[in-house]
């Protein structure tokens, strides 16, 4: 069982997890801003938030969440390959969910351009 401080220290991790991306996210978007192709934008955005946004449960604490390109690594260094592919594998659900909305994101920008 995990005790009241852990808990806290878990949220506000994630809360600042949160922030940073939102502000990362921004400043990328404005550097994004001046490629000449509105696909390739928001192509380069989907990766960066599948990459940095796309968790996996931690195997010591069932419902403790990870960012996984964190953890991937940090399994891929220590030569943990089967949580790493773990990781690894839910980091390609996350890119095939982003795929998908970026697919759609685009239909829309086509329909509502004509």
């Amino acid at each position: 069982m995990i005790d009241i401080d852990a808990q806290t220290a878990y949220a506000i991790f994630w809360g600042a997890y949160l922030v940073a991306f939102i502000v990362f996210f921004y400043m990328m978007k404005k550097l994004f801003r001046f490629l000449p192709l509105y696909g390739f934008r928001t192509l380069l955005l989907a990766a960066l938030a599948a990459v940095l946004l796309t968790p996996v449960e931690s195997p010591e604490l069932a419902g403790w969440w990870i960012p996984a390109w964190l953890f991937g690594g940090y399994e891929f260094i220590l030569g943990d390959a089967d949580s790493a592919g773990r990781a690894w594998l839910n980091l390609g659900i996350g890119g095939l969910v982003m795929l998908l909305v970026w697919i759609l994101d685009l239909v829309r920008y086509r329909l509502t351009r004509r």
